[in-house]
């Protein structure tokens, strides 16, 4: 007789969230950060790294704006965590700065080297790209550990880059 594998609730709607929605930012164009546009994650003024900047945007059209990748993603895998009331199942858009051609892409899209000599302005970062090739070069020219994809970043490959 076969087992069933229990898993808890939160764990099981963020799987369905991620592999059942459509592409998270089709339709929807990236938004202009402004000066006095600040991290939910760390604070900073995020306009002053406009190489770096990623930013998620809900369904009630707010929009909010990140240092890097990183901060991005410690905020949609717990979103509630920095904006009390806010959850990852109202974000409708989230777009990333891919690194050569300082673009904002689609955050799923996108391809992220982690463990790289390049920093961002907190310090380790994953590091966006627009296209495959793009990250694998980057990967061997800058010491990168790995290439992750959107639904492969989880707490776990955010910890070490604290």
């Amino acid at each position: 007789m076969a087992m069933a594998i229990r898993f808890p609730i939160t764990i099981l709607a963020m799987a369905l969230i991620l592999f059942a929605a459509p592409p998270l930012s089709a339709g929807f164009t990236p938004a202009k950060v402004g000066a006095k546009d600040k991290c939910p994650v760390c604070g900073m003024f995020v306009a002053k790294y406009p190489d770096f900047v990623a930013q998620v945007r809900f369904r009630d059209g707010s929009t909010f704006y990140f240092d890097g990748a990183k901060d991005m993603f410690k905020f949609y895998l717990d979103p509630s965590r920095y904006l009390p009331g806010r959850k990852v199942a109202d974000i409708v858009a989230a777009f990333v700065t891919s690194y050569y051609d300082l673009v904002m892409v689609d955050a799923i899209s996108a391809w992220y080297v982690v463990g790289s000599d390049v920093y961002g302005p907190m310090g380790r970062e994953l590091i966006p790209f627009a296209r495959e090739a793009e990250a694998r070069e980057f990967l061997k020219d800058h010491k990168g550990k790995r290439i992750v994809r959107f639904r492969e970043v989880t707490p776990a490959v955010l910890r070490p880059l604290d």
